[in-house]
């Protein structure tokens, strides 16, 4: 699977980074960064968390 952002619908509030710290981190702006696009596995957890978090839906896994 991998993580897609819609970055213009993107806040920075964070809420992804606490759910997946090792696949996404908040920048010195508030900009999300995916440092790990492909998921599977354990990490495909952590990626469902986030896009469940997203107070404005800025996140979705799509097949890769």
């Amino acid at each position: 699977m991998r993580i897609e952002l819609d970055r213009p619908r993107c806040e920075g509030h964070g809420l992804c980074e606490e759910a997946a710290p090792a696949l996404m981190h908040l920048d010195e702006d508030g900009e999300l960064l995916i440092d790990v696009p492909e998921v599977g596995g354990a990490d495909l957890d952590a990626a469902k968390a986030a896009v469940r978090v997203c107070p404005v839906a800025a996140l979705r896994l799509e097949a890769a």
